[in-house]
Protein backbone atom coordinates (compact mmCIF):
# COMPACT_ATOMS: atom_id res chain seq x y z
CA UNK A 1 0.00 0.00 0.00
CA UNK A 2 3.13 2.20 0.86
CA UNK A 3 4.00 1.81 -2.29
CA UNK A 4 1.12 3.43 -3.93
CA UNK A 5 1.38 5.80 -2.09
CA UNK A 6 4.62 6.41 -3.08
CA UNK A 7 3.48 6.66 -6.90
CA UNK A 8 0.50 8.75 -6.17
CA UNK A 9 2.59 11.60 -4.34
CA UNK A 10 4.71 11.23 -7.70
CA UNK A 11 2.27 11.38 -10.01
CA UNK A 12 0.66 14.42 -8.44
CA UNK A 13 3.92 16.22 -8.05
CA UNK A 14 5.13 15.90 -11.89
CA UNK A 15 1.57 17.23 -12.31
CA UNK A 16 2.41 20.17 -11.22
CA UNK A 17 5.95 20.67 -13.09
CA UNK A 18 4.54 22.28 -16.31
CA UNK A 19 2.74 24.81 -14.59
CA UNK A 20 5.53 25.77 -12.59
CA UNK A 21 8.26 26.07 -15.62
CA UNK A 22 5.53 28.41 -16.98
CA UNK A 23 5.39 30.78 -14.00
CA UNK A 24 9.00 30.62 -13.45
CA UNK A 25 9.96 31.10 -16.85
CA UNK A 26 8.07 34.86 -16.34
CA UNK A 27 10.46 35.97 -13.96
CA UNK A 28 13.33 34.28 -14.93
CA UNK A 29 15.34 32.96 -17.84
CA UNK A 30 16.17 29.32 -18.95
CA UNK A 31 19.62 29.59 -17.93
CA UNK A 32 19.10 31.03 -14.84
CA UNK A 33 16.07 28.45 -14.14
CA UNK A 34 18.55 25.54 -15.01
CA UNK A 35 21.10 26.53 -12.58
CA UNK A 36 19.10 27.16 -9.67
CA UNK A 37 16.94 23.97 -9.97
CA UNK A 38 19.93 21.77 -11.31
CA UNK A 39 21.58 23.08 -8.28
CA UNK A 40 19.13 22.23 -5.86
CA UNK A 41 18.71 18.51 -7.11
CA UNK A 42 22.25 18.25 -6.99
CA UNK A 43 21.90 18.46 -3.15
CA UNK A 44 19.09 16.43 -3.00
CA UNK A 45 20.92 13.73 -4.15
CA UNK A 46 23.79 13.92 -2.81
CA UNK A 47 22.10 14.03 0.56
CA UNK A 48 20.30 10.91 -0.46
CA UNK A 49 23.78 8.82 -1.38
CA UNK A 50 25.14 9.97 1.80
CA UNK A 51 21.87 8.66 3.50
CA UNK A 52 22.44 5.80 1.95
CA UNK A 53 26.43 5.55 1.70
CA UNK A 54 26.50 5.40 -1.99
CA UNK A 55 28.97 7.66 -3.40
CA UNK A 56 32.57 6.47 -4.29
CA UNK A 57 34.45 9.56 -3.72
CA UNK A 58 37.84 8.54 -5.10
CA UNK A 59 36.52 7.15 -7.62
CA UNK A 60 35.66 9.82 -9.94
CA UNK A 61 37.21 8.48 -13.02
CA UNK A 62 34.49 6.62 -12.55
CA UNK A 63 32.47 9.53 -13.67
CA UNK A 64 33.37 9.65 -17.03
CA UNK A 65 29.66 8.53 -18.43
CA UNK A 66 28.59 10.97 -16.30
CA UNK A 67 30.67 14.06 -17.52
CA UNK A 68 29.12 13.06 -20.94
CA UNK A 69 25.42 12.85 -19.16
CA UNK A 70 25.15 15.81 -17.75
CA UNK A 71 26.28 17.52 -21.43
CA UNK A 72 22.69 16.14 -22.33
CA UNK A 73 20.84 16.00 -18.94
CA UNK A 74 20.49 18.40 -17.41
CA UNK A 75 22.32 20.71 -19.07
CA UNK A 76 21.07 20.64 -23.21
CA UNK A 77 17.71 18.78 -22.23
CA UNK A 78 16.47 21.19 -19.99
CA UNK A 79 18.05 24.43 -22.06
CA UNK A 80 16.14 23.53 -24.91
CA UNK A 81 12.87 22.40 -22.84
CA UNK A 82 12.74 26.05 -20.73
CA UNK A 83 13.32 27.70 -23.75
CA UNK A 84 10.31 25.55 -25.33
CA UNK A 85 7.98 26.43 -22.49
CA UNK A 86 9.15 30.18 -23.16
CA UNK A 87 7.72 30.51 -26.09
CA UNK A 88 5.02 28.58 -26.21
CA UNK A 89 1.52 27.77 -23.94
CA UNK A 90 2.67 25.23 -21.10
CA UNK A 91 -0.12 22.72 -22.44
CA UNK A 92 1.44 22.58 -25.79
CA UNK A 93 4.82 22.41 -24.71
CA UNK A 94 4.12 19.92 -22.13
CA UNK A 95 1.99 17.44 -24.36
CA UNK A 96 4.88 17.22 -27.66
CA UNK A 97 7.76 16.86 -25.25
CA UNK A 98 5.80 13.68 -23.43
CA UNK A 99 6.73 11.96 -26.72
CA UNK A 100 9.75 11.05 -25.87
CA UNK A 101 8.72 7.28 -25.01
CA UNK A 102 7.51 6.68 -28.59
CA UNK A 103 10.79 8.52 -29.75
CA UNK A 104 12.75 6.58 -27.04
CA UNK A 105 11.07 3.08 -28.74
CA UNK A 106 12.68 4.52 -32.17
CA UNK A 107 15.87 5.04 -30.72
CA UNK A 108 16.42 1.75 -29.43
CA UNK A 109 15.52 0.22 -32.48
CA UNK A 110 17.98 2.18 -34.33
CA UNK A 111 20.88 2.06 -31.62
CA UNK A 112 20.13 -1.59 -29.39
CA UNK A 113 19.43 -3.61 -32.59
CA UNK A 114 15.78 -3.90 -31.15
CA UNK A 115 13.73 -4.98 -34.10
CA UNK A 116 10.64 -2.88 -34.28
CA UNK A 117 7.40 -5.09 -34.91
CA UNK A 118 4.31 -3.79 -36.48
CA UNK A 119 2.58 -2.92 -33.00
CA UNK A 120 5.32 -0.10 -32.24
CA UNK A 121 5.18 0.81 -35.40
CA UNK A 122 1.41 1.45 -35.15
CA UNK A 123 2.10 3.12 -32.09
CA UNK A 124 4.66 5.55 -33.34
CA UNK A 125 2.39 6.41 -36.45
CA UNK A 126 -0.76 7.18 -33.91
CA UNK A 127 1.95 9.14 -31.51
CA UNK A 128 3.00 11.17 -34.59
CA UNK A 129 -0.20 12.21 -35.66
CA UNK A 130 -0.95 13.62 -32.39
CA UNK A 131 2.30 15.84 -32.49
CA UNK A 132 0.94 17.58 -35.79
CA UNK A 133 -3.03 17.88 -34.11
CA UNK A 134 -0.54 19.61 -30.98
CA UNK A 135 1.55 21.51 -33.13
CA UNK A 136 -1.11 22.50 -35.73
CA UNK A 137 -3.57 23.16 -33.15
CA UNK A 138 -6.15 21.21 -35.11
CA UNK A 139 -4.83 22.72 -38.58
CA UNK A 140 -4.31 19.86 -40.39
CA UNK A 141 -5.10 20.57 -43.89
CA UNK A 142 -2.45 23.62 -43.94
CA UNK A 143 0.15 21.55 -41.39
CA UNK A 144 1.49 25.05 -40.18
CA UNK A 145 2.49 24.86 -37.15
CA UNK A 146 1.89 27.58 -34.72
CA UNK A 147 5.42 28.13 -33.83
CA UNK A 148 7.75 26.03 -35.18
CA UNK A 149 11.00 27.01 -33.81
CA UNK A 150 8.85 26.43 -30.50
CA UNK A 151 7.56 23.59 -31.42
CA UNK A 152 10.90 22.13 -32.98
CA UNK A 153 12.49 22.44 -29.45
CA UNK A 154 10.06 20.60 -27.60
CA UNK A 155 10.13 18.12 -29.92
CA UNK A 156 13.98 18.09 -29.76
CA UNK A 157 13.45 18.16 -26.05
CA UNK A 158 11.78 14.86 -26.35
CA UNK A 159 14.77 13.33 -28.57
CA UNK A 160 17.02 14.43 -26.02
CA UNK A 161 15.30 12.76 -23.30
CA UNK A 162 15.68 9.51 -25.27
CA UNK A 163 18.91 9.71 -26.24
CA UNK A 164 19.52 10.18 -22.73
CA UNK A 165 18.11 6.97 -21.98
CA UNK A 166 19.53 4.90 -24.44
CA UNK A 167 22.63 6.12 -22.96
CA UNK A 168 22.00 5.16 -19.48
CA UNK A 169 21.20 1.64 -20.36
CA UNK A 170 25.43 0.47 -19.86
CA UNK A 171 25.57 2.19 -16.87
CA UNK A 172 25.09 -0.08 -14.17
CA UNK A 173 25.48 2.34 -10.84
CA UNK A 174 22.57 3.17 -8.67
CA UNK A 175 20.22 5.06 -10.44
CA UNK A 176 20.38 7.67 -7.49
CA UNK A 177 24.30 7.32 -7.68
CA UNK A 178 23.64 7.98 -11.35
CA UNK A 179 21.31 11.31 -11.16
CA UNK A 180 23.98 12.91 -8.79
CA UNK A 181 27.00 12.62 -10.94
CA UNK A 182 25.11 13.69 -13.69
CA UNK A 183 23.64 17.09 -11.98
CA UNK A 184 26.90 17.90 -10.39
CA UNK A 185 28.45 17.72 -13.94
CA UNK A 186 25.81 19.78 -15.23
CA UNK A 187 25.33 22.35 -12.87
CA UNK A 188 29.44 22.47 -12.96
CA UNK A 189 28.78 23.15 -17.14
CA UNK A 190 26.67 25.85 -15.37
CA UNK A 191 29.09 27.80 -13.82
CA UNK A 192 30.68 29.57 -16.39
CA UNK A 193 27.61 31.51 -16.72
CA UNK A 194 27.10 32.77 -13.42
CA UNK A 195 27.55 36.55 -14.20
CA UNK A 196 24.40 36.61 -16.35
CA UNK A 197 22.24 34.61 -13.59
CA UNK A 198 19.76 36.26 -12.73
CA UNK A 199 18.09 37.05 -9.35
CA UNK A 200 14.30 37.38 -8.23
CA UNK A 201 13.11 35.62 -5.01
CA UNK A 202 10.18 34.23 -6.32
CA UNK A 203 11.62 33.28 -9.58
CA UNK A 204 14.36 31.87 -6.99
CA UNK A 205 11.60 29.74 -5.14
CA UNK A 206 10.10 28.44 -8.36
CA UNK A 207 13.42 27.46 -9.83
CA UNK A 208 14.16 25.43 -6.32
CA UNK A 209 10.20 24.03 -6.43
CA UNK A 210 11.49 22.21 -9.82
CA UNK A 211 14.32 21.00 -8.62
CA UNK A 212 12.81 19.71 -5.81
CA UNK A 213 9.83 18.10 -7.71
CA UNK A 214 10.72 17.93 -11.28
CA UNK A 215 14.29 16.52 -10.83
CA UNK A 216 15.32 15.45 -7.04
CA UNK A 217 12.78 14.34 -4.34
CA UNK A 218 10.02 13.13 -6.71
CA UNK A 219 12.81 10.67 -8.97
CA UNK A 220 13.28 9.15 -5.07
CA UNK A 221 9.47 8.55 -4.34
CA UNK A 222 8.86 7.08 -8.20
CA UNK A 223 12.14 4.79 -7.29
CA UNK A 224 10.19 3.49 -4.22
CA UNK A 225 7.32 3.00 -5.61
CA UNK A 226 8.97 0.85 -8.48
CA UNK A 227 10.80 -1.33 -5.34
CA UNK A 228 7.11 -4.21 -5.96
CA UNK A 229 7.07 -7.31 -7.64
CA UNK A 230 4.25 -4.83 -9.78
CA UNK A 231 6.52 -2.64 -11.03
CA UNK A 232 4.91 -2.68 -14.60
CA UNK A 233 1.17 -1.55 -12.90
CA UNK A 234 2.33 1.28 -10.88
CA UNK A 235 4.67 2.68 -14.02
CA UNK A 236 1.81 2.31 -15.67
CA UNK A 237 -0.09 4.89 -13.43
CA UNK A 238 2.73 7.75 -15.20
CA UNK A 239 0.35 7.90 -17.77
CA UNK A 240 -2.08 10.41 -15.31
CA UNK A 241 0.66 12.97 -15.26
CA UNK A 242 -0.07 14.88 -18.40
CA UNK A 243 -3.65 14.17 -17.87
CA UNK A 244 -3.41 15.62 -14.49
CA UNK A 245 -0.82 18.66 -15.83
CA UNK A 246 -3.93 20.08 -17.97
CA UNK A 247 -5.80 20.58 -14.52
CA UNK A 248 -2.92 22.14 -12.82
CA UNK A 249 -2.18 24.88 -16.24
CA UNK A 250 -5.89 25.26 -16.58
CA UNK A 251 -6.48 26.78 -13.58
CA UNK A 252 -3.12 28.15 -12.04
CA UNK A 253 -1.50 29.26 -15.01
CA UNK A 254 -4.95 29.75 -16.54
CA UNK A 255 -4.65 29.20 -19.95
CA UNK A 256 -7.90 27.45 -21.80
CA UNK A 257 -6.89 24.24 -22.46
CA UNK A 258 -7.11 24.06 -26.37
CA UNK A 259 -9.17 21.04 -28.13
CA UNK A 260 -6.38 20.37 -30.26
CA UNK A 261 -4.52 19.72 -27.22
CA UNK A 262 -6.84 17.06 -25.51
CA UNK A 263 -7.12 15.27 -28.92
CA UNK A 264 -3.20 15.61 -29.46
CA UNK A 265 -2.30 14.21 -26.50
CA UNK A 266 -5.02 11.90 -26.27
CA UNK A 267 -3.14 10.41 -29.76
CA UNK A 268 0.15 10.81 -28.09
CA UNK A 269 -0.59 8.67 -24.96
CA UNK A 270 -2.56 6.00 -27.25
CA UNK A 271 0.57 5.80 -29.57
CA UNK A 272 3.11 4.96 -26.20
CA UNK A 273 0.47 3.07 -24.93
CA UNK A 274 0.47 0.91 -28.32
CA UNK A 275 4.17 1.00 -28.73
CA UNK A 276 5.16 -0.38 -25.48
CA UNK A 277 6.46 -3.31 -25.04
CA UNK A 278 4.93 -5.86 -22.40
Amino acid sequence: MRLNIYAILSILLWSTVASAFKLTLSRLDPISLLFYSSLTSSLIFLVANLVRGNPDWKSISKNRESAILGFVNPLFYYLVLFTAYSRLPAQEAQALNYTWPILLVVLSSYFLGQRLTLKEIGGVIVGFIGILIVGTRGNLSSLRFSDPVGDGLAISSALLFAVYWVMNVNDKRPPEVKMFWNFAFGTLYLLPNIPRIKFDLLGLLGAIYIGLFEMGVTYLLWLKALETDKAGKVASMVYLTPVLSLFFISTVVGEKIMLSTLVGLSLILLGIFISQKR
